[in-house]
């Protein structure tokens, strides 16, 4: 009798004031929501009051089409659709539309169906209760357009990650606690329960923690006048428990007073017999409390809580947002910065200060994007994944990686500064998604400033391989070309398949003498050795300085560039660049012998050395250091040997970017301190300038490292302890001034303007 007298009351309002779009909204409006809505208008009336009606006839076909392009998606939304699926049963399971697969089957499509057109929120816990409740009123795309309402506008950044938006109206509720209920908020502050009822409660519309017929009115007035109902609510629940708060001694105390009240809170206006939440059973203790009329609560709200204005709540919302991201922000922090002190040997306070200079580096995008000086090449909200571990949240490109890596990076090499980014970013980009993430951005830094003079040369000998050094970089293409298609086959080399394991026991067992027959059956390896081999296989290798491929002429030339770069304006300039032609000369020689061990190898394979001569197959090009080849061994130089000789020089040569350096190459050259040997290199530069490289002179790391202990300047040099915090100050420095100078054009072209 009651509903269809609901029901009379509302066609005579929309007799005199419209339906739809169209109908006007009066005081009689409101007391009519309060009053409850029937249930056969309710779907009707939340789809007009929340905005999604006018969504929905914007979009037709719409959801259609994104339920199935969401079912088919199976591997993108893989992980949103298993939390779908275990929530699915635990969505009123009291409720007897969600007892069969009917609702629970279009429960499941407006779920992933939002998944799908969000990815940015996916799916939160609590969705399924509210969509639950709009489905039993609504039909199933009315049920999506009204999800998409609560989630996008409605209730914004409520259902995220970090529930951020719930967590800005609990610092806001906790303001109107003590605005309203000062004497009760002391308490409850040091008691600690506001901040774990608001989430339950503002989540879920108190749909969690009240009974259903109960809660359903308080979603009729939420649609109709928004989030400032649920706060009134809220505080009306509050007020008339304050007096059992109070006397609350901890927070499990005042958590069982407020459930216990919230489970007797009634519709008597509903036919069917309440059903209680499994908490009431629990904690209803010999004396069942009072039960409260639900709209008494909600005209109590209204009376003592009505002067509540939706703009203020908006200002406040804006103010605690700022707060809620501080402090989220500060979390991920402290958080990245406790799992890279282990990683890492930069202080705290240094990792810290790097954190917010990445971040900010990410972040400038999203605002400035490429017309910044420090911006993207692609949007910065793009590569921002809240799912993913803090450590991988913020990521960057390689614009600008090239531009940290400027400032910060202990390694100035003038023009060829911007290659040794582009080179050290592909090393640190492990995955090739072509962004790198904090975690590999400090793990180079790192061990450009803290590792050892063996670390900082191998990352140095690295930058200038494959895949470091890119085919269009390499002089030669087709040698390029050929390293890149051959990498596939050269890594599997190393990991040899469980098949060919037997071939491989077959053929040492020739070389041995005897074959896989002649052995006996209890020296077969079963299938426990080939397990043990193929754990063995999958066990990540350590890389070692003899796992590092050889370096050719044309590179070797590349690093006597970057080296000569480097060394440009240090106090010891002279002695490093007498330093580095020494070590350089000494290397050609080292590959020149190599060379002709090699080439001794390929023409006399059979021929038999003495005990007086090297072996090539005792020793191989790789084994060669400078230690090991006496000077009487030491090949004249010939025509190739001058020719490569020449190639280094004229690479010095060239690498003199600054003017003040020609200066400094003259003042070197012409040194008493510089050996005759040293005089012969630059002649032959001059001499011969357009040598070919020779393709079959090669060096080891070890020869490199060998070679370059010997000179104790560049021992210096590299083992010298370097400071970020100077750099980190000067690339703050730098962003605030560019920041002012982007404020100051932005305000120059809006007066133009």
């Amino acid at each position: 009798m009651k509903e269809k007298m609901k029901e009379e009351a509302w066609n005579i309002h929309f007799s005199e004031f419209g339906r739809g779009v169209c109908m006007y909204r009066t005081s009689r409006t409101r007391d009519l929501v309060l009053n409850g809505i029937p249930e056969s208008l309710r779907g009707e009336l939340w789809m007009l009051f929340s905005g999604a009606q006018n969504e929905m006839a914007s979009h037709p076909g719409y959801y259609g089409d994104l339920v199935e392009a969401a079912m088919g998606r199976g591997s993108v939304v893989s992980v949103v659709t298993e939390e779908i699926e275990r929530d699915l049963h635990r969505s009123m399971p009291e409720h007897r539309a969600f007892q069969n697969q009917t609702g629970i089957s279009a429960l499941r499509r407006v779920l992933t169906a939002y998944a799908h057109r969000n990815p940015g929120i996916g799916y939160c816990q609590a969705m399924n209760i509210v969509t639950s409740v709009l489905l039993l009123f609504s039909p199933e795309e009315e049920a999506f357009w009204l999800l998409v309402a609560l989630c996008e506008r409605m209730l914004p950044d409520y259902y995220n990650t970090r529930v951020t938006g719930a967590l800005v109206d609990q610092g806001v509720f906790e303001e109107l606690t003590r605005a309203f209920l000062p004497h009760l908020y002391e308490h409850m502050r040091d008691l600690g329960v506001i901040s774990t009822i608001s989430l339950s409660w503002f989540l879920t519309l108190f749909l969690s923690v009240m009974p259903f017929d109960s809660a359903v009115l308080l979603v009729d007035c939420f649609f109709y006048e928004g989030i400032k109902v649920t706060f009134q609510v809220a505080l009306a629940v509050l007020y008339d428990n304050m007096d059992a708060l109070l006397s609350c001694s901890d927070e499990g105390e005042a958590m069982t007073v407020l459930g216990r009240y919230l489970d007797n809170v009634v519709n008597k206006q509903t036919v069917a017999p309440p059903i209680p939440h499994l908490h009431a059973l629990l904690t209803s203790g010999d004396d069942p409390p009072p039960e409260i009329d639900v709209f008494d609560l909600i005209k109590s709200s209204y009376e003592k809580f009505g002067s509540l204005r939706s703009d203020v709540i908006e200002q406040m919302r804006f103010k605690q947002r700022l707060k809620v991201i501080q402090s989220l922000e500060d979390t991920a922090k402290r958080s990245v910065v406790r799992a890279m002190m282990t990683e890492s040997a930069f202080s705290i306070e240094e990792l810290e200060e790097l954190y917010c200079l990445f971040k900010a580096q990410h972040m400038a995008s999203c605002y400035w994007g490429s017309n910044c000086s420090w911006g993207s090449s692609s949007s910065a909200a793009q590569r921002h994944d809240p799912s993913l571990p803090y450590l991988e949240q913020y990521r960057i490109d390689p614009l600008q990686f090239s531009q940290l890596f400027s400032s910060l990076g202990p390694w100035t090499c003038g023009g060829r500064t911007p290659t040794l980014s582009a080179r050290l970013f592909r090393i640190l980009d492990q995955n090739q998604d072509g962004l790198v993430n904090f975690k590999e951005f400090i793990t180079g830094l790192s061990g450009m400033y803290h590792g050892d003079m063996t670390e900082k040369l191998k990352l140095l000998y690295k930058l200038h391989l494959p895949p470091a050094v890119c085919p269009e970089e390499a002089e030669s293409a087709l040698e390029a070309t050929h390293f890149f298609t051959g990498d596939e086959a050269q890594d599997c080399s190393f990991l040899p398949a469980a098949g060919s394991l037997g071939k491989q026991e077959v053929t040492s067992g020739e070389e041995d003498g005897g074959t896989e027959e002649r052995k006996g059956p209890e020296e077969k390896k079963d299938y426990r050795y080939y397990l043990r081999m193929w754990a063995k296989e999958k066990e990540p290798k350590t890389e070692t300085i003899k796992d590092l491929p050889r370096m050719n002429q044309e590179q070797f030339i590349d690093v006597c560039k970057t080296l000569y770069n480097m060394f440009s304006e240090d106090p010891e300039e002279q002695q490093l660049y007498h330093s580095i032609a020494t070590a350089a000369s000494l290397l050609l020689r080292i590959g020149e012998v190599g060379k002709r061990f090699g080439n001794k190898k390929s023409e006399a394979p059979s021929t038999e050395v003495s005990p007086t001569q090297v072996s090539p197959t005792e020793v191989s090009p790789t084994e060669v250091s400078p230690s090991e080849v006496p000077p009487s061994e030491v090949p004249p130089t010939d025509h190739q040997g001058v020719a490569s000789e020449a190639q280094v020089c004229q690479a010095l040569a060239d690498a003199q970017l600054e003017s003040h350096l020609e200066g400094v190459r003259e003042d070197v050259s012409s040194s008493s301190s510089i050996s005759l040997q040293d005089e012969e290199l630059v002649l032959m530069g001059e001499k011969r300038r357009g040598s070919e490289l020779d393709a079959d002179w090669s060096i080891s790391f070890e020869q490199v490292l060998a070679s370059l202990l010997t000179e104790s300047p560049l021992v210096h040099y590299f083992e010298r302890k370097r400071d970020i915090r100077t750099k980190m100050a000067s690339c703050k420095a730098k962003r605030a001034v560019e920041r002012q100078t982007s404020s100051a054009s932005d305000h120059d072209l809006h007066l133009s303007t």
